[in-house]
């Protein structure tokens, strides 16, 4: 069984920086892809930055671009998102997901609150 455990979500001021962290651990497949998503009340999931754990190539959402940065941790399969320059508009639940590849499911954590106060 593979566990996703995330980290880092919180309380902060606009302008201010956040950082999360997010690892699988348990009985882990090679992992391709790992990534952050958020889901907004009545939207639907969205990406938010995602990397390709072999080579490290990245993408971002538009709005956070020049923001945020996704990287790899120097321990397998675990992934850090640092939130820069953070608005209120990011205020949301961030889910760390990790891609094994095609045809078996992503795997998924909980979730962690990320607020920015207005």
């Amino acid at each position: 069984q593979v566990q996703i455990v995330e980290s880092g979500g919180g309380l902060v001021q606009p302008g201010g920086s956040l950082r999360l962290s997010c690892a699988a651990s348990g009985n882990v497949p090679k992992i391709y892809a790992m990534g952050w998503y958020r889901r907004d009340p009545g939207k639907q999931r969205e990406l938010v930055a995602g990397i390709i754990l072999d080579g490290g190539d990245t993408n971002y959402a538009d709005h956070v671009k020049g923001r945020f940065t996704i990287s790899k941790d120097n321990a397998k399969n675990a992934i850090n998102l640092q939130m820069n320059s953070l608005k209120p508009e990011d205020t949301a639940v961030y889910y760390c997901a990790a891609d094994p590849g095609p045809h078996r499911d992503d795997y998924w954590g909980q979730g962690t609150q990320v607020t920015v106060l207005s």
